[in-house]
């Protein structure tokens, strides 16, 4: 017997698909999906949370 996926109350994360063009981690998805079936942004494409926008420190 199938199974579906189970339902979730989060909504998948939002991926920018214009840097995931081209990405062979996630095929250009964006996302990848975890070994509990969770989706997460790709870590290869994707900015994490505080990665470049908004920084504290500039670079020089």
């Amino acid at each position: 017997m199938a199974y579906g996926a189970h339902r979730s109350p989060l909504l998948p994360p939002r991926p920018d698909l214009g840097l995931a063009r081209g990405c062979e981690s996630c095929l250009g998805w964006g996302t990848v999906v975890t070994r509990d079936g969770e989706h997460e942004l790709c870590h290869a494409c994707q900015p994490g949370p505080g990665d470049g926008e908004g920084s504290a420190t500039p670079r020089p």
